[in-house]
């Protein structure tokens, strides 16, 4: 999943609902990409950007948690 809109693993819908991410016993607040199944985040570094504009990135190897903070639309109506 990635908070760029130009990525491919963009998904608003769920973005919308609020992603936790917890990384090696620690919760993250500023990760923009992760995957749960390879084991990895992105951050960015600093407030460096590249030539487009785009944050500069690490990427960090470990294990990922990942939860919505919000139900989804459908679940709330149900409720």
């Amino acid at each position: 999943m990635s908070i760029n809109h130009r990525s491919p693993f963009f998904k608003q819908e769920l973005l919308e609902r609020g992603i936790g991410i917890r990384f090696k016993d620690g919760i993250r607040h500023d990760v923009e990409e992760y995957c749960i199944s390879e084991g990895w985040i992105r951050v960015a570094l600093g407030k460096k950007v590249d030539r487009n504009g785009n944050p500069l990135t690490l990427k960090l190897v470990g294990p990922v948690e990942a939860w919505f903070e919000r139900p989804a639309a459908s679940d709330a109506d149900e409720g």
